[in-house]
């Protein structure tokens, strides 16, 4: 197989022939790929991502061997169209797919009720909290600026089975406003998981699960330090990176 490419692209390699289109404007960070590990999907579990960007949780998850099938859904028709690329390049077309959509209207073109796990690395601002990039790409993803908390929470809820998973990253600071969304939804908070750059240091993101209709009682994990006290990359960490191939990328 082999990708498509354009204009400032190249593909990032993850395990198993998998790779991810990626450019300037839709890339991923250690926070996806947390969020990834987090959802912890079986091998065949349905699987939705809301806001994939380039893809890159569904293309882990299938480097991993995990998910029977994951759809993807993606407001911007850049990013998707990587996602897509990504799919095709890595042989993956019968068990990805790529949806340029709002999230607000995937009742309309997915089967309701018909996922065992929904995703979404949401925009991590408010509308209207602190300063707004110029550039729309970027506004869009760092701002609730086409989607607000209880829009994601509306989305995954309409998506789930009754004791399906909804996971999200957020920063501490909409914890609680995360939460009130998914109650809202009929998504019980189930697990939490803070992250940190080292034991030092405060956490600067939270791993959050709901469960549609699960019954209350939230399960605190034991939080996540990036890196050592000498600044060493922690295993769990190194153990995560590992799908990356010896390839290195490839440039378009």
């Amino acid at each position: 197989m082999e990708f498509t490419l354009f204009s400032e692209e190249h593909v990032e390699y993850l395990r198993r022939g998998v790779g991810v289109v990626v450019s300037p404007a839709h890339t991923f960070g250690t926070d996806a790929l947390l969020l990834a590990d987090f959802a912890a999907p079986k091998r065949d579990t349905r699987a939705c991502d809301l806001g994939t960007g380039c893809g890159i949780i569904p293309l882990f998850w299938k480097s991993c061997g995990l998910c029977s099938f994951a759809d993807g859904v993606e407001l911007q028709e850049a990013a998707a169209s990587q996602f897509a690329r990504g799919i095709c390049g890595s042989g993956l077309t019968d068990s990805l797919a790529a949806h340029c959509a709002d999230l607000k209207d995937v009742g309309a073109f997915l089967r309701r009720g018909s996922y065992d796990l929904v995703t979404m690395n949401p925009p991590y601002k408010a509308e209207n909290a602190g300063l707004k990039s110029t550039d729309m790409s970027a506004r869009i993803a760092r701002h609730e600026t086409h989607c607000t908390l209880d829009d994601i929470a509306r989305a995954a809820s309409v998506l789930l089975r009754s004791g399906g998973r909804f996971c999200i990253c957020l920063r501490p600071e909409r914890l609680c406003d995360a939460m009130h969304a998914m109650r809202r939804f009929r998504l019980e908070p189930k697990r939490l998981r803070l992250v940190a750059k080292n034991s030092e240091s405060a956490p600067w993101l939270c791993l959050l699960e709901g469960r549609r209709d699960g019954k209350s009682g939230l399960q605190i994990l034991p939080g996540l330090f990036l890196y050592t006290k000498d600044g060493a990359l922690c295993a769990e960490m190194q153990k995560l990176q590992q799908p990356y191939s010896e390839q290195g990328s490839v440039d378009g």
